[in-house]
């Protein structure tokens, strides 16, 4: 298997981003776009994507304006509309990857924040999609939201829209090691697998603090998620939820219940959602990564002969 190829995408926002594409053996069945999460990059799921191309895949994937080595300043998108240049840079690579593979069926695979971007995205452009996957989503109650964007909003007026915001990455990420108290590290919500979680904590570009303007920007984007919004969704393109059932994210599992069913509600013909028992954040990650991974090929395998 060849080595992945770095490449570089324009973002809506005039940054230039860093690109990664994995070849599969042969001609691809099927494209795998990924979205990654909130403060970390795409050279992490090279792992999966190494299995995906196995199954004859090719993978494709970018690291978001405000993460990675390219970005100016971590934790921060862009001066004005930071959320839709997030949504709309997946919009460009998929554009792009399909200009280079003509005729090949998509998938969209978003984890956490990816999760939550690729659910805007599907609001605008999810048809032609032949599957989307939701890893380690969330749901969010307007109250929660509200408070949180009303915090960002001020820290930025006070001018801290691009100083960390220590007290929102506190609020946000309160009680996400309540579980395994006494906990080891601060992330060991991510993952059972320690060798992943101190990988994490070593990396320079992983688990940062957003700034205030960065969090007003996700804030808001976690607003276009509420059920009113979904209308305009691609009914009959398959969804498909996968999850820890430990993760506090997802919140232990209900909030992604409560997902399945708001997608449900609003005419998307098949959702169907697996949890993890014991599972923490990043199943890709997890140390039954390897069923997890042969769990999608199967639902993938599935849309395609569909």
């Amino acid at each position: 298997m060849s080595d992945a190829i770095h490449g570089t995408l324009p973002s809506v926002s005039g940054q230039l981003l860093e690109t990664l594409e994995w070849r599969p053996e042969g001609a691809p069945r099927a494209v795998v776009q990924l979205v990654h999460g909130m403060a970390e990059h795409i050279d992490r799921y090279d792992a999966t994507a190494r299995r995906l191309n196995q199954a004859g895949f090719l993978v494709v994937g970018h690291t978001h304006l405000g993460h990675g080595a390219q970005a100016p300043l971590l934790g921060w998108f862009a001066p004005q509309g930071g959320w839709n240049a997030l949504v709309e840079d997946v919009h460009t690579l998929r554009e792009q990857t399909q200009a280079a593979w003509p005729g090949v069926p998509y998938f969209l695979l978003g984890h956490s924040m990816g999760s939550f971007i690729t659910r805007t995205y599907c609001q605008r452009h999810e048809a032609g999609l032949t599957g989307v996957i939701l890893s380690g989503t969330a749901h969010f109650d307007p109250p929660l939201l509200i408070a949180g964007l009303c915090i960002a909003n001020v820290q930025c007026w006070l001018g801290g829209e691009k100083k960390p915001s220590v007290l929102l990455q506190n609020i946000s990420f309160a009680g996400y090691n309540r579980d395994w108290m006494p906990a080891r590290t601060p992330n060991d919500w991510l993952s059972k697998d320690r060798e992943v979680v101190d990988r994490y904590q070593a990396d320079p570009l992983c688990g940062f603090p957003f700034t205030a303007g960065g969090y007003r920007d996700l804030f808001r984007g976690l607003k276009t998620l509420y059920p009113q919004h979904l209308a305009t969704m691609d009914k009959d393109v398959p969804v498909r939820l996968f999850s820890g059932a430990s993760d506090p994210v997802g919140g232990r599992g209900e909030g992604v219940k409560a997902t399945m069913r708001e997608l449900l509600d609003a005419g998307v013909k098949d959702v169907s959602l697996k949890l993890y028992d014991a599972g923490r954040h990043e199943m890709l990650n997890e140390v039954e990564r390897d069923t997890v991974c042969n769990d999608l090929i199967a639902w993938m395998d599935d849309q395609l002969k569909a």
